[in-house]
């Protein structure tokens, strides 16, 4: 249960050892780059963007060429592939990445052209068989599909809505153009074609009517072809599937040349990776003091990791290297540092927010109860032996999934083994009755597994009665860390009118609950205490209520106003009876997977006693089972984090701490092996 001590590290070197001193700071990852420096007379920043632009654009190459071999050439991975973590690459494919770099990056290009060819050739096949599909209504036509003159007639081709007949068009004609029609020889109209909505028409007259003709037709929706072609439309046709032909067979070029080239993806992936490194040294580097000859660094570190540091860049460069103390009250960025079963509870308290400057970190105590309230309200060994079984086999078979992953599985693990002892040792409670219904309906003869404890389901208010004593003293808990903290900063008085007051009126409220006829109807057992312990408990709940409003408001010299903040903060007692109800939903999580379990149970018993039967049984069994762990699972989960969150931290820790951010390898595909020497 602590909190990383921290040291500022400052590094003066010279100018040109500083590409290898980042370099191996970087490949330790272990200090923070303090990056707001200041710039004055002789110390100035340079200016690294066009470099780090330049290795950022080279990583995108990359990226993009990766996401388009997995497009086209697949990786074959499992279900669980994502627990596997980065692949391990030897040194020697690192160094022959870092010599052709640029002969990759060249390659990610070209797979990008390859991609961008392919997309274009498939946009235009879309193109040209739309093309295609335009030509379809006049293939009958044998001219080719555009104005057409001889010496005295003109050739007009066009579509006009479907409700029309050569009648129509006649007609429409004879009325707009009477002065034509009349004329020997007059308008000669063929249909070519005809569909529901559009007819194809071609139109011929004599050259110097063209205009008032087509103005005509206009007039009733006629509107020339979109194309305008050199050839029939059969020819036309043709040229056009000749060219989707040639297209396909590029693009099935190009697709091959895409999967011949997926054999790159482990260097592209490892090129990938060292030019996003490159790039995140080149954006510290520019945020580095220099001089003409010198350049400075400085930061933060684990005090444990400043020696070696130090030692390690002495001897090898040519630098002067200071590290002091954090001074008291500066807020330095926070690393947990807790035992091997707490550590994996440490997401629990990121995800609320680090301890600050003064705060102390959480985790341990939070770890204890948040096993215990899991494994209470989960409550079926089974669910617990399965959970913890699949967590146990994936950290086992995936060494080198992520560490946030790896934490986060074993969590799991314990909570299910807490389960597992709730469920099986204390409940008695195995896939919810599964023991008592398989038992009587294949083999005649009931058999029930004993709980060491009781059975929810068969005493619930005696579950109530507990899971608000664990409650309790999980806020007590909580209120004692508080008092705890005001001590180590010397703020006795703090302790005295915050903690201890609280803790006389509340010690004094309970004591008076206890004999009570509701307390009496819940517990369904009666508590009687001497007369003695009531009077001291009246006497304490009044003390302490009488010292709150007192206390409370002590900070402010207004006597009536000090009154009222302290009956204010007295009404707060009306929180911790919300606090300690919310600690029901131990009995309210605990009895549903039991009453869950157990209805699923009882629809399986319901099927007769034959070959079909069981298979239903069977069937029902696991998929009402997976679904009620599941469900249970979040709901466990979410829970345990509310109580913890809202109850538990609320009484003492506020968290806003800054978390570490190392200058380290940020790689996204691989990681290098480390070479061992003997």
């Amino acid at each position: 249960m602590a909190v990383l001590k921290m040291q500022k590290i400052s590094i003066c070197a010279l100018k040109k050892d500083r590409k290898a001193i980042l370099e191996q700071l970087q490949h330790l990852g272990v200090l923070e780059v303090d990056r707001d420096k200041e710039e004055d007379a002789f110390f100035q920043k340079m200016d690294t963007t066009g470099q780090r632009m330049k290795f950022e654009k080279a990583a995108t190459a990359a990226d993009q060429a990766l996401g388009i071999l997995d497009a086209y050439a697949p990786e074959k991975k499992s279900l669980l592939s994502s627990l596997e973590g980065k692949e391990l690459i030897d040194r020697e494919l690192e160094e022959k990445v870092q010599i052709s770099g640029p002969e990759l990056i060249k390659t990610a290009r070209g797979i990008y052209d390859l991609d961008r060819e392919y997309a274009e050739l498939r946009a235009g096949i879309a193109k040209i068989e739309n093309q295609i599909e335009s030509l379809m209504p006049w293939m009958a036509l044998d001219v080719p599909l555009q104005e057409g003159k001889t010496k005295r007639t003109a050739l007009i081709l066009g579509t006009m809505p479907g409700e029309l007949t050569l009648e129509n068009i006649y007609s429409i004609l004879l009325e707009k153009t009477p002065e034509v029609m009349e004329k020997t020889g007059g308008v000669d109209v063929h249909l070519v074609s005809a569909e529901s909505n559009m007819i194809c028409i071609a139109v011929i007259c004599l050259k110097e009517q063209l205009q008032t003709v087509e103005e005509a037709l206009r007039s009733a929706g006629f509107a020339r072809p979109s194309q305008n072609w050199s050839k029939t439309p059969k020819e036309q046709k043709e040229v056009l599937e000749t060219e989707i032909a040639a297209s396909r067979e590029r693009m099935t070029q190009c697709e091959a040349e895409l999967k011949s080239l997926a054999s790159k993806r482990k260097e592209l992936q490892a090129v990938a990776d060292y030019y996003r490194v490159r790039a995140d040294k080149y954006a510290v580097l520019g945020d580095l003091l220099q001089s003409k000859r010198t350049f400075v660094i400085s930061g933060y570190i684990p005090a444990c990791e400043s020696g070696p540091v130090e030692k390690s860049l002495t001897e090898k460069y040519n630098c002067m290297v200071d590290i002091e103390d954090i001074e008291e009250g500066e807020e330095a960025p926070v690393i947990l540092k807790n035992n091997p079963f707490s550590t994996n509870m440490e997401g629990i308290v990121e995800s609320y927010g680090l301890p600050h400057a003064g705060e102390i970190d959480p985790t341990t105590i939070m770890s204890f109860f948040y096993v215990f309230f899991f494994g209470m309200m989960l409550s079926d060994a089974a669910y617990g032996a399965v959970v913890a079984i699949v967590c146990a086999i994936l950290v086992k078979k995936y060494p080198r999934m992520s560490q946030s992953m790896a934490k986060s599985l074993k969590l799991f693990f314990y909570c299910g083994v807490s389960t597992l002892v709730w469920g099986g040792i204390l409940f008695g409670g195995y896939f919810g009755n599964i023991v008592d219904i398989v038992s009587e309906k294949f083999f005649g003869h009931t058999v029930t597994v004993p709980a060491l404890w009781f059975v929810p389901l068969n005493d619930p208010m005696k579950l109530l009665v507990y899971s608000l004593l664990f409650g309790t003293i999980h806020l007590f808990v909580g209120l004692g860390i508080k008092g705890y903290l005001c001590l180590k900063d010397g703020k006795v008085v703090d302790f005295i009118c915050d903690v201890v007051l609280w803790f006389v009126m509340l010690i004094g409220l309970i004591l008076m609950l206890l004999p009570s006829d509701i307390f009496a109807s819940i517990a369904q057992t009666t508590i009687v205490f001497p007369a003695a312990l009531n009077t001291a408990a009246k006497v304490m709940a009044a003390g302490g209520a009488i010292g709150i409003v007192l206390m409370s408001g002590r900070a402010n010299k207004n006597p009536a106003l000090r009154l009222a903040l302290g009956a204010y903060d007295l009404y707060n007692v009306t929180g911790w009876l919300s606090d300690a109800l919310s600690y029901s939903r131990l009995l309210a999580l605990g009895l549903a997977t039991g009453v869950i379990a157990s209805v699923i149970n009882q629809m399986g018993a319901m099927l007769p006693n034959n070959v079909i039967g069981v298979i239903l049984f069977i069937v029902i069994f696991i998929v009402g089972h997976v679904l009620n762990l599941a469900i249970n699972l979040l709901g466990a989960y979410v829970h345990t984090n509310r109580l913890q969150f809202v109850e538990f931290f609320g009484k003492f820790y506020e968290g806003g701490g800054k978390a570490f951010e190392p200058f380290k390898e940020n790689t996204k595909y691989v990681d290098v092996k480390e070479e061992t020497t003997l």
